[in-house]
């Protein structure tokens, strides 16, 4: 192919330029997530030597399905360019490894080819998104991230492209924590188990930032420990991306195609499906019999209470292991709500020495209990006091302390001032949206209607300054 790419795997864009010249998120082998996750579909050959003959390697950000690093060791020698993320741990833990690593400066594009550029926006999320422009068409790459302010921008570099690709991470819910239990022990079903079809939040995303076409992206997965293939039934086949979408704007594509930028052609890849397996927990590790030892006990009191934000929160954290519970006090004495984590040990104490405890809850093996949340907030009880302080703001960005926070989040702020307050000020909307009158609404409106989207599409017009 002279010009254009290829969408295969889980996040992996394969960028020609007269032979292949980048590849983004590459995971090529091996498991995600304490091994809960493999890959869902075979990674043809034609594109696996693709991928080692390019020059250039993009990672978004550290989770595990996006930054492999068995899979960069395969490919060990080419430039690995990466966001501009606050504290820049990836850049230093991938130079420790040997492998070479490139900053990119946030919204300046980079020529890396004669017809190939590529342009970098990092997000206090700890996310990235990547803008390709491949000799005036345009693919952009959103992975798993969420709009922080940047969404203007981008949809403002759309309208100077005539043919445009928006990859994002879609499905029904499952690539996120969803392994919540109640106080008696039942699970309590996720968001993803009411299969609202796809497309309708597809279609809303791609008209809102005005591209072409839609190509599901970064949900390609299937569960395989013993103690998570429960999970697998609220995963997102190929087949169930369309579902729901109607756009009069827009087209959505299958997940896997090459497309030729100088023909306009586009073929759909056809990869075969990883075959299903069970692994059991102690493949990598984990025994659920296994109990804290004393210095295991240290590193997680440790962990924890170095996150300050937590104390404000929550009085103190269960850690239930090896069916003990061992609990770590945070000194929020008088607030009344708390969490248990269930989980083997082994994993627990990797990812509090790798700093990597979304790998746990992503994993979806780890249970979770809230207490003193009310039976309403379950489903978001770990945002936005939790998980993104724990995982976002003290592994990734190393910003543990109220001044350590304040530092994290003006170095954002400057990037762009204005879409970080408008930012901020849609979440206020949004809390009171659904606080208040999302509450009444949802009540008499079905999710899944034509007057649900329709309204949706209104509220986010609003949120988003777009009028």
């Amino acid at each position: 192919m002279e010009l254009g790419f290829e969408t295969i795997g889980n996040a992996t864009v394969i960028c020609y330029d007269r032979g292949p010249v980048l590849v983004t998120d590459p995971w090529l082998v091996g498991s995600a997530y304490f091994g809960s996750w493999i890959l869902s579909h075979e990674i043809p050959e034609q594109q696996m030597e693709a991928m080692t003959r390019c020059k250039y390697v993009w990672v978004s950000h550290g989770h595990p399905d996006h930054l492999s690093v068995d899979s960069l060791q395969l490919l060990r020698g080419k430039q690995i360019l990466l966001p501009d993320h606050y504290g820049g741990r990836i850049h230093r833990e991938l130079e420790g490894l040997g492998l070479s690593g490139q900053i990119l400066p946030d919204r300046t594009w980079h020529d890396l080819s004669d017809k190939l550029r590529v342009m970098c926006i990092a997000d206090y999320n700890q996310d990235a998104v990547l803008l390709v422009d491949l000799g005036g068409v345009l693919f952009i790459n959103l992975n798993d991230a969420n709009d922080t302010g940047w969404g203007q921008f981008v949809r403002e570099t759309v309208r100077g492209y005539k043919t445009t690709f928006l990859a994002a991470l879609s499905g029904y819910g499952d690539a996120d924590m969803m392994n919540f239990f109640d106080e008696d022990g039942h699970r309590i079903p996720p968001a993803a188990a009411k299969k609202i079809p796809p497309g309708l939040d597809i279609a809303l995303r791609v008209e809102r930032y005005g591209a072409r076409f839609f190509i599901p992206f970064s949900s390609m997965h299937r569960y395989q420990r013993r103690d998570s293939i429960w999970a697998n039934e609220y995963t997102t086949s190929l087949a169930d991306y369309p579902k729901g979408f109607h756009s009069k704007t827009a087209e959505i594509l299958p997940a896997y195609i090459r497309y030729d930028c100088v023909t306009g052609s586009l073929e759909a890849l056809n990869p075969a499906e990883v075959p299903a397996r069970v692994v059991e927990p102690e493949e990598f590790g984990d025994n659920w019999a296994d109990p804290l030892g004393r210095d295991d006990m240290l590193k997680t009191s440790n962990y924890f209470q170095s996150i300050r934000h937590l104390a404000e929160i929550f009085s103190h954290i269960t850690l239930r292991v090896g069916g003990r519970d061992y609990t770590v006090g945070l000194g929020g004495r008088k607030k009344k709500k708390s969490i248990t984590f269930e989980v083997p040990r082994h994993s627990l104490i990797r990812a509090i020495e790798w700093q990597v405890f979304d790998d746990l809850l992503i994993g979806n093996f780890m249970k979770t209990t809230m207490h003193g949340i009310g039976r309403d907030g379950v489903h978001r009880s770990l945002y936005p006091d939790f998980s993104p302080y724990v995982a976002k703001y003290a592994d990734n960005g190393g910003a543990r302390t109220p001044g350590e926070l304040k530092a994290y989040f003006k170095a954002y702020r400057r990037r762009d001032p204005l879409g970080f307050l408008y930012h901020r000020l849609g979440l206020r909307v949004d809390s009171f949206m659904q606080n208040t009158i999302g509450t009444l609404f949802r009540a008499r409106v079905p999710r899944g209607s034509r007057t649900y989207a329709a309204m949706k599409r209104t509220y986010r017009h609003i949120v988003n300054h777009e009028s």
